[in-house]
């Protein structure tokens, strides 16, 4: 009885730091893969950057493409399970879209390199990866938010994907300019927790100034 406690403590605790392992390895990957996209990223530095051996990296993930992927799904799986948290159904469709607003930015304020991410799967590799990592079905519970405001009569008749792609824009541009615009006004700490909760209070009143339906 004892021997089998000790087998399921052991097998615990290989589990946590192999989950811990390779969390240090994903978060070192988005930095150097946000900097150098796929086809410049080194895994010797990946490796560095995490603590471990190379030798590591290909016992979790086998290649630098199959790593570069896991990178890419990440965000979109930790945004689904946020999303999936809530009770969107159960709220109307303009306090809906604020939830949502408020979950976008508040992911690319604790993660502001992901938008280099994206860039640069966009400039390298034309979305080839992008596709495969389900990002529509993010996308979706965006879409039935519009799609119930318009059909509800509270927000005007848009197209629901053009509408999301803006609203998108609004939420995520801010934290792609960052590094340029940082050096314009040094003094503002454009990634502080106040100035972020600025952006997301005037990102909500500006896209519900622009999606709602204005009186007759």
């Amino acid at each position: 009885m004892v021997r089998s406690k000790k087998r399921v403590v052991k097998s615990i605790r290989a589990n946590r730091d192999a989950e811990l392992t390779q969390r240090q390895i994903l978060d070192a990957a988005e930095q150097e893969f946000a900097c150098h996209g796929l086809k410049g990223a080194r895994m010797s530095a990946i490796a560095d950057r995490a603590q471990v051996t190379t030798a590591t990296l290909h016992y979790y993930f086998e290649t630098k493409e199959n790593l570069y992927k896991a990178v890419l799904q990440r965000p979109v799986d930790q945004i689904q399970t946020t999303l999936g948290q809530l009770n969107l159904d159960g709220l109307s469709p303009e306090a809906a879209l604020k939830q949502i607003i408020r979950i976008a930015i508040a992911s690319e304020a604790e993660n502001p390199q992901r938008q280099m991410l994206w860039f640069q799967e966009a400039s390298q590799n034309q979305g080839r990866y992008f596709k495969e990592c389900n990002v529509l079905s993010l996308h979706t519970h965006l879409l039935k938010v519009l799609e119930q405001g318009i059909a509800e009569g509270c927000f005007r008749p848009l197209k629901p994907f053009l509408a999301l792609t803006h609203i998108l824009s609004v939420c995520l541009f801010y934290f792609t300019v960052h590094e340029n615009w940082k050096h314009l006004t040094p003094e503002v700490d454009r990634l502080s927790p106040d100035q972020v909760e600025e952006h997301t209070e005037a990102a909500i009143a500006f896209i519900l100034a622009a999606v709602k339906r204005t009186a007759d």
